[in-house]
């Protein structure tokens, strides 16, 4: 068994590193040269800055914790047995950032056993530093967050996203949208979940729903809307991280509407 750490000063590791990476994002963002390649499908993309921002993260990370196990979006899971995993999302929104626009950000968590503990959201060109570690709350700036208080989905501004496979897979949110966007004031897709989540833990939407995520998309966010007070709802567990956030009122009325859509398949 690993010995216990301080989640405080480990906090400190995780936004020190988070900080890092938005200065690198942030000096070559623009940049007309900037390396390119795809993945999974032609709109999952990677940068060279996604593999320069998670190299420097996990050498920040393994100079504090050697002994920590990884999770990170462009170099998988570590060999390393230990019940603590940092999991990496560095440069979550990359579509955003190839296309010069500046809603993208950092992500970094710590789990230890399977529940985060600790997590980091950066979002560099807004200078928001949004933190949280389980039991004390959630941060923006070191100023505190919470959720917003809005009950009424007419009342209410959301966020989502689509998944990589959007043209490919019929399970890919449209459904949901189309019934949601006659619901909500309004829908926004800004193309990075750890920021969305972020968003909602201070209240700036007031709730977000997506589909076939990936842990190191929402391990930092989920934690940071829970701690603001807020709910994580998970849903289809047959298309990744699948989840819904809000305050536990707002939660339940946007997965009411899902399971309607469900329902009518």
């Amino acid at each position: 068994m690993d010995r216990k750490i301080d989640l405080t000063a480990a906090l400190e590791v995780a936004k020190d590193a988070a900080l890092a990476a938005g200065k690198l994002q942030l000096a070559h963002l623009g940049k007309e040269n900037l390396a390119i390649d795809t993945k999974s499908t032609d709109i999952d993309l990677v940068t060279e800055v996604d593999k320069k921002s998670e190299e420097l993260i996990l050498a920040h990370i393994r100079r504090h914790f050697p002994g920590h196990g990884v999770l990170a979006e462009e170099s998988g899971r570590s060999a390393a047995q230990s019940e603590y995993v940092w999991v990496v999302d560095p440069l979550d929104g990359t579509t955003n950032y190839a296309q010069g626009l500046p809603i993208f950000a950092v992500s970094v968590a710590l789990t230890c056993r399977g529940e985060t503990v600790l997590g980091a959201v950066n979002c560099p060109v807004t200078g928001e530093l949004f933190t949280a570690v389980r039991g004390q709350g959630a941060f923006l700036n070191d100023r505190k967050i919470h959720v917003a208080n809005k009950t009424k989905l007419a009342q209410s501004v959301l966020a989502t996203g689509f998944p990589y496979d959007v043209a490919i897979h019929p399970l890919n949110n449209l459904s949901y949208f189309n019934a949601l966007i006659f619901k909500a004031r309004a829908i926004r897709r800004l193309g990075a979940a750890a920021y969305d989540l972020a968003c909602v833990a201070a209240g700036k939407f007031d709730g977000f729903w997506e589909m076939a995520l990936s842990p190191w998309d929402v391990a930092a966010g989920a934690l940071l809307v829970e701690e603001a007070g807020g709910t994580v709802i998970l849903f289809r567990s047959d298309r990744g991280v699948s989840l819904i956030a809000g305050n536990p009122v707002l939660c339940e009325a946007i997965y009411r509407e899902i399971q309607a859509v469900d329902a009518a398949r």
